[in-house]
């Protein structure tokens, strides 16, 4: 939905132009803008590899995952034809501070961006973010255009990167705040849960995504508490949340338990989840999130 949403974008403003050559880089999160860049008309072909491209797009939050992070972005700027666009996607780090998103910061992760520092990184390969907009996902995922030569009469950049400063991405103090909420937001979550239990409520949970790996963990989260996790792919079912006993299962099991209450490990699939399975408040369960 994000990919499609920043897709519609990018092609109603203009700020691509449709039918070049696109080149993608993949993402361990898996995913791929290739369907919706195609449904929006701005893919003339899917370049080759190492060829130069009209847009390069770094896949699903693929650079944060770059050991070096100036020549992954070296590496995608070289390959822009003149006048090309490369596209980048981040879960903003205003979002993660102003939401208390420490869970969000894990293994694997090495860089996060805020659009101030985004905009610094860009310039020092040559680059010139020249729009940007911030969307719903994970409370803010920004997507940033940029080119060789900046193009004028778009303050977007200006805007949000201002916006951001406000919440606090270039304080130092204010983004270590997040390791004052790490303690007591999985005490509470374990607490709840503990309640529950002594009430003999059936509590389950949804999303066996990894950033609900650490806020598990550090909680001391067992199949005890939460016998369950639910998730949508196949390929997770049968297996466990790392570093737990919790065993991770199909959305039709989770449906069948009748849970009086389902943590949702990802708050965003709320909306799509309350449509595609209504037997969780028909039965009289609720959805929650589990942190926050």
């Amino acid at each position: 939905m994000q990919r499609q949403e920043s897709a519609g974008w990018l092609a109603e403003s203009g700020l691509i132009p449709p039918g070049g050559a696109v080149a993608e880089y993949d993402s361990p999160h898996g995913g791929s803008w290739l369907p919706q860049l195609r449904e929006a008309g701005l893919i003339g072909r899917v370049a080759g590899p190492g060829e130069a491209a009209d847009l390069v797009v770094d896949g699903c939050f693929a650079m944060m995952h770059a050991a070096d992070q100036q020549a992954a972005l070296r590496e995608r700027a070289a390959r822009l034809r003149p006048g090309g666009r490369l596209v980048v996607q981040f879960h903003s780090l205003a979002a993660i501070v102003r939401l208390r998103q420490w869970n969000a910061i894990r293994l694997g992760h090495l860089a996060y961006y805020s659009t101030p520092a985004m905009v610094e990184m860009l310039a020092r390969v040559g680059l010139s973010a020249v729009a940007a907009r911030d969307f719903s996902l994970y409370g803010g995922t920004v997507t940033l255009v940029a080119s060789r030569a900046g193009v004028s009469g778009n303050n977007s950049v200006d805007t949000l990167s201002r916006y951001e400063q406000v919440i606090g991405v270039g304080d130092a103090a204010r983004v270590g705040e997040l390791q004052s909420h790490v303690r007591p937001g999985a005490d509470a979550l374990a607490d709840m849960l503990r309640e529950a239990r002594g009430r003999g409520e059936v509590v389950l949970g949804y999303g066996a995504a990894s950033r609900a790996v650490p806020l598990l963990v550090l909680a001391g989260i067992g199949a005890d508490l939460l016998p369950a996790v639910a998730d949508a792919s196949p390929a997770k079912h049968d297996l466990r949340m790392p570093g737990t006993d919790i065993p991770v299962i199909s959305p039709d099991e989770l449906t069948h338990r009748r849970p009086d209450t389902v943590l949702l490990f990802v708050p965003d699939l709320l909306a799509e989840l309350r449509r595609s399975l209504p037997e969780i408040e028909d039965g009289d369960g609720q959805w929650i999130p589990a942190l926050g």
